[in-house]
């Protein structure tokens, strides 16, 4: 896949969020890094970094279209690299061919400036409204962990929830990442989505 995000827009977008966390500290001591540590069975999602498919699960990340241009794939200390193919799993139909997946091997103890998009912006999630308005809110997905910033609707950071609205508008500048979180934003009751900005 072909992102029209450089390697210079992700790396600034990395800085920006480096900036900013969920809550004053670091939001993982709440709850042990949860969504760093959870062990889980996924549905469909079993392969090791060289594509086997009878491994171990444990939680990973898939990567945003480009967003493996600022990480190093021979960086084997404490990351697990694998590839899927995006038409075998739900991804938008705009996709084809690799999307990276990463998976930390010493969690909670991975390298916080390298943690992914996703990593950073949790418990944030991109959102068009049935309007075709963009918005962040609070991710409503169902997770294989319980995340006390949700469960117990802690307040965010202005500062984490400005970064994270301003990230995500560059982001969807990108067709294919567009195309995610439209795909993403269709699955989710408009009545549920708790608007942050």
């Amino acid at each position: 896949m072909k992102s029209t995000i450089s390697k210079r827009t992700y790396k600034a977008i990395y800085r920006l969020l480096d900036r900013v966390s969920p809550i004053e500290g670091d939001c993982g001591c709440l709850c042990g890094a949860a969504c760093c540590t959870c062990s889980y069975e996924p549905e469909d999602l079993e392969f090791t970094a060289d594509g086997d498919e009878n491994a171990d699960n444990y939680m990973g990340i898939y990567l945003l279209p480009g967003e493996e241009k600022i990480h190093d794939q021979k960086d084997s200390d404490w990351i697990e690299w694998g590839f899927i193919r995006a038409e075998d799993y739900e991804f938008p139909d705009s996709w084809h061919g690799k999307v990276g997946f990463i998976q930390c091997k010493h969690a909670p103890q991975c390298p916080r400036k390298s943690r992914p998009i996703q990593c950073r912006t949790f418990p944030l999630a991109p959102y068009f409204d049935e309007n075709g308005v963009f918005h962040v809110i609070m991710n409503v997905d169902d997770l294989p962990y319980i995340c006390p910033l949700i469960e117990d609707d802690i307040e965010l950071t202005d500062r984490f929830v400005q970064a994270t609205y301003t990230a995500w508008k560059h982001l969807i500048r990108d067709p294919l990442i567009a195309d995610l979180v439209m795909m993403d934003s269709d699955f989710i009751n408009e009545d549920e989505a708790k608007v942050m900005k």
